[in-house]
């Protein structure tokens, strides 16, 4: 059983054997490949009988920070999406923040942005522009996201929500730009370590306010970012036995 992102929709379809050694579908089916396949409509689920993969973006793969990003970008989009329901922009954008990780782009900033614009696509766009309380233009004085309130909130609305996440000035106009940019130039911009971290806590917190829990492939993220910030610290470790753990534990 596979779940598939089409232009036209997330479909379920059954791939037959893939699982056998010697199955021409094999290779053709794995995650995180762009691929054509055709279809035999069956009463319930259509079947793959042939596959064409366009790119399996084999860079990508040999990077455990890349795919745990790959992970999550899809799992998000999986989420997200309703089934049979189409969107094609929302295929663009899974296929482009696969290929910018592909191309070496900043894993933190790519993510963003294709996080904001997923929303944005999806129509859960957070607002960053104008009060999601009272709607008034926010200015440079907004020091408060509000997940329930669906986004930041103008000073005087602030204390409406006392469960709102303080947000300092250079996380806002970080978010603010990634929003109203096209994503594929996430990985140009320059800002603080510390800025980025904010930046993704609170789209993290308005994802869950969304999804009502964290994804899954979080844990996988976070785990692979605390064993290379250990590697830096200790030298060379053997990322082949990690990624057999971790390829276990969500299979």
């Amino acid at each position: 059983m596979l779940t598939t992102l089409t232009p036209s929709g997330k479909r379920r379809v059954v791939a037959k054997g893939a699982r056998k050694i010697h199955s021409r579908l094999a290779g053709h089916i794995e995650l995180f490949t762009h691929t054509t396949l055709m279809l035999a409509v069956g009463r319930n689920l259509h079947i793959v009988t042939q596959s064409s993969p366009l790119d399996r973006f084999e860079r990508l793969r040999t990077d455990l920070e890349r795919i745990g990003a790959a992970y999550y970008a899809a799992e998000l989009a999986d989420r997200l999406i309703e089934e049979e329901s189409e969107n094609r922009r929302a295929f663009d954008l899974l296929l482009g923040v696969l290929r910018a990780l592909d191309a070496g782009a900043a894993v933190d900033l790519t993510l963003r942005a294709y996080e904001l614009h997923l929303l944005d696509a999806l129509g859960y766009r957070p607002q960053l522009h104008e009060c999601a309380s009272c709607g008034v233009a926010l200015t440079e004085a907004t020091d408060r996201f509000s997940p329930s309130a669906g986004g930041a909130l103008c000073p005087q609305c602030a204390g409406a929500d006392r469960r709102a996440l303080p947000m300092s000035l250079p996380a806002f106009k970080v978010l603010r730009y990634l929003q109203i940019q096209p994503p594929e130039i996430a990985g140009e911009v320059r800002v603080s370590a510390a800025t980025r971290a904010e930046a993704e806590s609170l789209l993290r917190a308005y994802l869950r306010h969304i999804l009502e829990r964290d994804l899954r492939s979080l844990a996988f993220l976070d785990d692979v970012r605390h064993l290379h910030e250990a590697s830096r610290s200790v030298g060379s470790i053997d990322m082949r036995y990690f990624a057999q753990g971790v390829d276990h534990e969500h299979d």
